[in-house]
């Protein structure tokens, strides 16, 4: 689980809460049922409209991608991937297809595929570098998805508003009712705004960030697996793959041993 998803929206919506409290409000003051339909079931129809049923469901599942933690430990694979040349510096590259069944990182795999198959270091990074770009145009679209509606929610929130002292004016003649008619109708764009700076932008952020360091991954594993099969010598290989993560230099001795 993503901690700091959680623990934003709980910070968030608590301090709204907590504030309303202070104020001398009512939490229930701001349960309004009706302007949550109008908000939520309004926002999503604009976005459904924004865009194909296809990019619109896969926004839809990556939503919980923004409540799950999936580490893309860098360093770790560096580390397998200097392996791999080693065992193809020492062996030769035929060597490596017996170590396919290892390897449970399917893009890895893929990309070893190649490299076993004798393909062309030009069709392997053509191939490889286009298999990343349409993955990550894809899963983009879904990120964008929640972006959109972080864009809807404050209007439609004021629509919702409108609608509510429209209700007001229709009952003018019963000025009891006035005020707590005016409230209600303000909720509209309090749920508005709220939702799209406590969950739908931020959610956004946090897909675009995490897709973001997916691909960073697949380019290092991309630079890693035509060094093997360039022939780079491993060590070397090491220290390229540190510098295109931002790694910092290993220990010395450990320099030492991998020389």
């Amino acid at each position: 689980m993503d901690l700091t998803t959680v623990a934003g929206l709980v910070l968030g919506f608590g301090a709204i809460l907590l504030g309303q409290v202070l104020e001398g409000g009512h939490v229930g003051s701001i349960m309004q049922d009706t302007a949550a339909i109008i908000v939520i079931g309004g926002t999503f129809g604009a976005v459904m409209v924004s865009f194909p049923r296809k990019d619109f469901v896969r926004g839809l599942k990556m939503f919980k991608m923004g409540f799950t933690e999936k580490k893309e430990d860098l360093p770790a694979v560096t580390k397998q991937i200097v392996e791999l040349a080693s065992v193809a510096r020492r062996d030769g590259v035929l060597a490596l297809e017996g170590k396919l069944a290892e390897i449970e990182d399917p893009f890895l795999k893929k990309a070893l595929t190649y490299v076993v198959d004798g393909v062309d270091a030009s069709v392997t990074r053509s191939s490889l570098e286009a298999s990343i770009e349409a993955e990550h145009g894809e899963n983009m679209m879904g990120a964008k998805v929640w972006e959109a509606a972080g864009g809807y929610s404050p209007t439609i929130g004021i629509i919702g508003a409108v609608l509510g002292l429209i209700h007001v004016m229709e009952n003018l003649s019963d000025p009891s009712k006035l005020g707590g008619g005016i409230a209600v109708a303000f909720v509209a764009t309090v749920y508005g705004v709220a939702t799209a700076n406590l969950i739908y932008l931020p959610i956004a952020n946090k897909l675009k960030r995490k897709l973001a360091l997916a691909m960073e991954r697949k380019v290092v594993i991309t630079e890693g697996v035509l060094a093997i099969q360039e022939g780079l010598n491993p060590r070397v290989l090491e220290e390229k793959l540190r510098a295109l993560t931002g790694e910092p230099p290993p220990p010395k001795d450990e320099a030492k041993k991998a020389a």
